[in-house]
């Protein structure tokens, strides 16, 4: 008996479909997001102040969601608050364009992201030019 190779499975064929479904499921979650100040938000944040957006997922959604947009290894983290009903997580922007970095902290059951502005370089206040004063 001989064995037909339509038979046999190839995992070859299996591995890409679900590498490709991957691929495909990460650029539907990226494709329909909004981006401000060159910091990029899920797909329906709502807008709650100057720089505060609420988040449409639950924190470990929301921080799913920026491990897939700005990899671990490019954007440092790290935890700033984790106390009873209070968690907060920063992720740092090195190169500092845009934005300095984002909040993401749950207070109240609401998940809200921060954007941290990049601080301008403050100009240092010209004095007014004094004339040296004339002794008679």
């Amino acid at each position: 008996m001989t064995t037909r190779t339509l038979d046999t499975p190839s995992r070859h064929f299996y591995k890409a479909r679900l590498l490709g479904a991957a691929l495909v499921a990460l650029w539907v979650s990226v494709a329909d997001a909004e981006v401000v100040s060159g910091a990029q938000l899920p797909d329906g944040s709502q807008k709650v102040g100057e720089n505060r957006y609420r988040a449409p997922r639950d924190f470990e959604g929301t921080l799913e969601y920026y491990r897939a947009v700005y990899s671990t290894s490019s954007y440092p983290r790290r935890q700033i608050v984790n106390q009873p009903g209070v968690k907060a997580v920063h992720i740092s922007n090195p190169s500092g364009k845009n934005f300095a970095g984002l909040n993401i902290y749950e207070a109240n059951d609401e998940v809200r992201i921060y954007i941290v502005p990049v601080e301008q370089a403050s100009k240092p206040a010209k004095k007014p030019e004094t004339k040296p004063s004339r002794k008679k």
